[in-house]
């Protein structure tokens, strides 16, 4: 596409996205310096239609872009958007007043639903690379035992282990600090295997105990398929387009579960690039009329993802500049917890 043409197209886009209306030819040339005439627009609109950027959504309407013509703006953007000086400031001020891990997601949906005005998610640091910051083991009853793991990235992860036998205080407490000595410091990845020859430190009479707990242990430990993710921003649906909101509404319903959202971000590269998927491009279809702009951010030496969806109408530039500034900027929160 040549630069006129990609002009006309670009401009197409970026009074759709403001108005939500079909686009003529004569609304581009008052709003836009595109310094042609407006017969040389109706025909750059006319190529654009054929090649099958634009589409004429109702007869003697406007063009609105079709997924192909908002692919090729985004592939084509120079660069991305910078973000206001006050849109920078929002996201040192809250993210740096987060208190743990929970709060530090629950802030960072919630700042980047407000920051585009779409459905945000973002998914828990992996923990296959994370670090074992802290292991303790907590009696809650003789028989009741609650297990709390931190990784390095703050993630904290605990479960209760209903025991078949109570187990001594004195096994609970060389349990304690064996698993203190063998695991602090190293990788989640091989819990199970520095796990797998501590039992001759107990007696034989509590094996059954001693093993129950090693067993949840691992898997807390393991890294499974449903990763947690935090959705954000569900709100805005009421804002967005009446199609969009009826098509997305029973993905929304799956994010819950964790399905398909899993899915999406597990498709992006793994890397802290800017990931744009558009319309038809989503394999799902109830996301046909959606678009999703993603990133990875670091916590450790672990790569995570967060992103936004929203419908294809969306502003690209300031969208895909917040999603990076978010990533970036939780990436470097999590890599000094």
């Amino acid at each position: 596409m040549d630069e006129r043409k990609f002009a006309v197209l670009k401009a197409i886009i970026e009074d759709y996205v403001a108005t939500q209306e079909p686009i003529g030819s004569k609304s581009l040339v008052e709003r836009h310096r595109l310094k042609v005439s407006p017969a040389t627009v109706r025909n750059e609109m006319a190529v654009l239609e054929e090649e099958g950027y634009i589409v004429q959504p109702h007869t003697s309407a406007g063009r609105i872009p079709t997924d192909k013509g908002y692919r090729t703006f985004v592939d084509r953007l120079n660069e991305v958007r910078p973000l206001s000086t006050a849109e920078s400031k929002a996201i040192t001020q809250v993210l740096q007043g987060a208190v743990d891990l929970d709060d530090v997601m629950q802030k960072t949906v919630k700042l980047l639903a407000q920051l585009t005005g779409q459905v945000s998610v973002v998914q828990y640091p992996i923990l296959s690379n994370s670090v074992v910051k802290h292991i303790d083991l907590i009696s809650v009853t003789d028989s009741r035992i609650m297990i709390v793991l931190v990784a390095n990235s703050g993630r904290l992860e605990q479960a209760t282990v209903e025991l078949s036998k109570p187990i001594s205080v004195v096994t609970l407490d060389t349990l304690r600090s064996k698993l203190k000595l063998t695991l602090t410091d190293k990788k989640f990845s091989d819990v199970a295997s520095l796990t797998s020859n501590l039992s001759k430190i107990v007696d034989l009479s509590e094996i059954s105990s001693f093993e129950q707990i090693i067993d949840k242990l691992k898997f807390l430990a393991k890294e499974s398929s449903d990763q947690k993710v935090m959705l954000g921003g569900a709100g805005n649906l009421a804002r967005l387009d009446s199609s969009f909101s009826k098509n997305l509404l029973p993905v929304l319903d799956e994010i819950e579960e964790n399905v398909v959202v899993l899915k999406l971000l597990g498709e992006m590269a793994s890397t802290d690039d800017i990931f744009v998927r558009i319309g038809h491009e989503n394999k799902a279809s109830n996301l046909h009329s959606a678009s999703i702009v993603a990133s990875g951010y670091s916590s450790g030496d672990s790569l995570s993802k967060l992103g936004i969806v929203g419908p294809t109408r969306m502003d690209y530039p300031g969208t895909m500049a917040a999603v990076g500034a978010v990533a970036r900027y939780l990436g470097r929160i999590l890599g000094n917890s």
